[in-house]
């Protein structure tokens, strides 16, 4: 019988909009289904980390070697989704030379640039380094942005031809016998859903072939048909500094443990990590005591964390993946690996494959090997040139720099734009309306949230990620409403409204993990912005000012005033 499309692609992170990038490229017709936004899941909530490998260098060398040689491609083929910050393995005076000599021995059997610091040249790369830091490894890390680089992997995809749905949540496998032939997926309604479909309707999809990429979902998907996936969901608990306290990333050189990295992302700093195997992907517990122990540890390779201010916490889950009969206890010591699992061959089931673990870093390498096996069933002869083409957005990076006063804009915020969208910056900020910077923080302006806003329609969440609007210091506090305005005139004030509680809530999530010092302040000024200057609470006790802010923060010590005002320091 005739079905609806070639191959349909069930997961919106890296891996499957990577998948269908590629399969895409290679001339399939391809439908790709997300349940909520673009990196919804374990892709959204990552530390921002482009591997080197050396994290992996001394307990997975499969995966490290795996992770440069992608890493490599990355900055090729995604230039404008990519920060060189480079990264320090540091070494305090209690961690082991044994393990740090094991480590660089790891990174260079694996083709990992590794070169030793002083401890005085370590800090001349980061001045605000621990003194007491005796030696660091220095390799090729970097920062990666996975909101940009996923919506690149899935605007190239259309470009080619594929079709992408999100808030599509697949509700049912399509099985018949002992052969899978699609989904049954459920349209959900909203501002900005991106369907091609009527939201609050339910559709079946039928395909050639079904390609299961739904990370550390992927068990819950399989059980719909009776098929037995492995998945180990572990949760990663990291944390956003309001300022970038460090250019590069930071690695505590010592073997697995919890807090041990900094990231550089954009304007922030981004702790990290946590590593606690849960039993629900959707379910899993936020404990305030987990960030406290982050920033205490991370103190003790960069000091000055201890006096600066966290701007909100989050949580991801990573999709591991066990093998059957591996019986590992302990969620770190799982491999970093990724396998494709062909349930023809396993299960006795055709018509879909899955692909489990693995990480951000090596997403183009995993849905090259899916493409080349969904290829071989349907008995297509096409080469994957992933590799060599590059994203949307990172054709001549080179160009950028050259670029950043080519718009009317302080040369801040045109090095940021420019960054972001790479050879589409002529095209987008080229402009002759006013071009006002709408999210100060970012320095994300009136024509790039005008651009995004043509991509995604009403949905504000799905905005911020392709721009950054509203992620920096203030968390939409100052530009939420700045953002929603723009979506006037083409859609109504109900639609708007909507658009900017959904946003404003969704940045709330993060922060009320972080309500202390100055971060309590922060929330309460966005609090004052929000319910009693535009009493979007609907409070009596808003509109009439009968709220006592000195309950929230009381200021500063009378002893470091002066003449009842505050010290200019």
């Amino acid at each position: 019988m005739p079905r609806d499309t070639e191959v349909l692609v069930l997961g919106g992170g890296s891996t499957g909009c990577g998948i269908a990038r590629d399969l895409a490229m290679r001339g399939l017709e391809v439908t790709l289904v997300e349940r909520g936004n673009l990196t919804d899941g374990t892709t959204g909530r990552m530390h921002g980390l482009l591997h080197s490998g050396g994290r992996y260098a001394v307990s997975d060398q499969a995966s490290a070697t795996e992770c440069i040689e992608e890493n490599e491609i990355l900055r090729e083929i995604a230039g404008h989704c990519v920060e060189e910050t480079g990264g320090l393995f540091v070494q305090r005076p209690e961690d082991s030379d044994e393990y740090f000599q094991e480590k660089l021995e790891g990174c260079r059997e694996c083709g990992i640039p590794a070169r030793v610091l002083s401890g005085t040249e370590a800090r001349e790369v980061e001045p605000y380094l621990a003194d007491d830091v005796a030696r660091a490894i220095e390799v090729p890390d970097g920062a990666v942005d996975p909101f940009r680089l996923c919506v690149a992997n899935a605007i190239d995809a259309e470009t080619h031809g594929a079709r992408v749905e999100t808030h599509a949540e697949v509700v049912d496998l399509l099985r018949d016998g002992d052969d899978i032939y699609g989904v049954e997926v459920h349209h959900e309604s909203g501002p900005g859903k991106r369907t091609h479909a009527t939201p609050g309707t339910t559709e079946e999809i039928t395909a050639d072939y079904v390609v299961n990429a739904t990370g550390a979902w992927a068990g819950q998907i399989g059980a719909m048909a009776d098929l037995e996936i492995e998945v180990r969901p572990s949760k990663g608990v990291m944390t956003i500094m309001n300022v970038r306290q460090v250019d590069t990333v930071i690695n505590r050189c010592r073997p697995k443990g919890d807090a041990d990295i900094i990231v550089p992302h954009e304007t922030t700093a981004i702790l990290g990590t946590t590593d606690e195997e849960v039993p629900d992907p959707d379910d899993y517990p936020e404990e305030q005591w987990e960030v406290d122990q982050m920033i205490d540890t991370l103190s003790e390779l960069v000091p000055i964390l201890e006096e600066a201010r966290t701007i909100r916490s989050f949580w991801g889950v990573r999709p591991l993946y066990e093998p059957p009969g591996t019986g590992t206890q302990d969620p770190t010591d799982i491999t970093r690996d990724f396998f494709l699992l062909d349930h023809a061959d396993r299960d006795g089931v055709a018509g879909m494959s899955s692909i489990v673990g693995g990480k951000f870093t090596t997403y183009r390498a995993m849905a090259e090997e899916i493409a080349d096996h969904v290829c071989d069933k349907l008995g297509v002869t096409a080469s994957c040139s992933t590799a060599d083409e590059p994203l949307p957005g990172s054709e001549n990076i080179e160009t950028l720099e050259a670029g950043m006063d080519d718009f009317g804009l302080r040369s801040p915020v045109a090095r940021r734009s420019t960054q972001r969208l790479g050879s589409r910056a002529s095209e987008v900020l080229e402009t002759d309306d006013p071009n006002p910077v709408i999210c100060q923080c970012e320095g994300v302006t009136r024509a790039e949230i005008r651009d995004a806003i043509s991509q995604s329609g009403s949905d504000l969440n799905a905005v911020r990620i392709r721009t950054r609007a509203s992620m920096g210091n203030c968390q939409g506090g100052f530009c939420c409403q700045n953002m929603a305005n723009e979506l006037h005139p083409t859609y109504d004030e109900e639609t708007v409204r909507e658009a900017l509680d959904e946003l404003f809530q969704e940045r709330w999530k993060g922060e009320r993990h972080a309500l202390w010092g100055e971060q309590l302040s922060q929330a309460m000024l966005n609090y004052a912005l929000h319910a009693t200057t535009m009493n979007r609470d609907r409070d009596p006790a808003s509109a009439t000012g009968d709220i006592d802010f000195a309950a929230f923060d009381g200021g500063r010590p009378a002893s470091d005033r002066v003449d009842g005002t505050r010290r200019a320091d």
